[in-house]
């Protein structure tokens, strides 16, 4: 990684942090952080499903995050990431010369809605599209467009293109800035924001897809339907004790998404970059048998993998994740009669 230069913040609106001058011509990493409520006035709170613009004591909680090195060469990308910010990961994402921007939508529905037992076919599958793009796909939430992640990160760009031209945010807009240029975005996540990158890029073609611990969902089957994005683009990796792994929730969807058609699964502990040109990763580092940490383990953070100097251990293993060609792929191999595509029963 490149030694930081000096970050700035700035807020869409509002408090101004630390102030961008305008001429300021310098090439570093710039931070960025702006409220979702000050980039578009039509954003709403949806209280019913735990997803406020500020909290009970009255502070922002709609804060978006964005960053982008103007030292590295872009590589004409967005990496839109669906979970909480995480910036050792965006550091790593703006060193490969991607764009990269988290926003705030209306994802808090996972602990209530669709709890019932059994959970319907197509419920979570179903607000998870209507969360990603505000339109109506579900009748258990009412999730208007300013508040999918589709309007949100457009009218994010739109003000990153006007308060930080230097960043060329622009390039991802389309020709009349009415929506993203979704053929230069990659979608990524964690965990429940891995699932909903997946299921959105089934219904909107992307660059890439990336699905950091999941996608899951194993009561439903939206994960087979025919994909908007190419299979090849979608590309996954888990740590073997995460309980994900462990009830064959990921190798299921990894099959129903057709990941086997490019590769084994292949260990990245006992395997070096390309990995076969797989889209399927694992790794076994030692987790002290913590499936909570082997969960959340495959992200730059206090839980991955750890070299004897305290680097991280899987830095080849997120470049590869965000950057290898995607026309690059790994020999076909059968689905696997071990992983319980069947989680209902018969």
């Amino acid at each position: 990684m490149k030694t930081l230069a000096i970050l700035f913040t700035i807020l869409c609106g509002g408090t101004v942090y630390a102030q961008l001058a305008p001429n300021d011509s310098a090439a570093k990493q710039y931070r960025i952080k702006m409220r979702a409520s000050d980039c578009d006035s039509r954003v709403q709170s949806h209280p019913e499903i735990g997803f406020v613009l500020e909290d009970k004591k009255g502070k922002p909680a709609d804060f978006q995050n964005a960053s982008v090195d103007t030292r590295v060469k872009s590589q004409g990308k967005l990496v839109i990431w669906l979970m909480g910010h995480n910036q050792p990961l965006f550091d790593r994402l703006n060193s490969y010369g991607l764009h990269a921007i988290q926003v705030h939508y209306a994802n808090k529905w996972f602990s209530i809605c669709c709890r019932e037992n059994p959970v319907g076919e197509t419920c979570r599958g179903d607000i998870r599209l209507e969360a990603a793009t505000g339109k109506d796909f579900s009748d258990e939430v009412d999730i208007p467009g300013p508040d999918g992640m589709m309007q949100r990160a457009l009218h994010f760009v739109k003000a990153l293109d006007a308060k930080h031209p230097l960043g060329k945010w622009g390039q991802f807009l389309n020709e009349d800035h009415s929506d993203l240029d979704w053929s230069k975005v990659i979608v990524s996540g964690s965990s429940h924001g891995s699932t909903t990158a997946a299921r959105f890029a089934k219904h909107q073609k992307v660059s890439r897809v990336v699905a950091l611990c999941g996608p899951r969902d194993q009561l439903q089957t939206w994960q087979s339907l025919p994909s908007a994005t190419p299979e090849n683009r979608y590309f996954g990796f888990s740590h073997v004790l995460d309980g994900g792994w462990t009830d064959d929730h990921y190798c299921r969807s990894w099959e129903l998404l057709g990941l086997n058609k490019f590769g084994p699964i292949v260990n990245v502990d006992k395997s070096q970059p390309p990995y076969q040109n797989t889209r399927r990763l694992i790794t076994d580092f030692d987790v002290d048998g913590d499936a909570k940490r082997a969960h959340s383990s495959v992200q730059p953070g206090s839980r991955a993998k750890k070299n004897a100097d305290g680097t991280f251990g899987h830095e080849d293993v997120w470049r590869y994740l965000y950057t290898h060609p995607v026309d690059q792929v790994g020999e076909a191999v059968p689905m696997d009669d071990s992983c319980n595509k069947n989680q209902r029963g018969s």
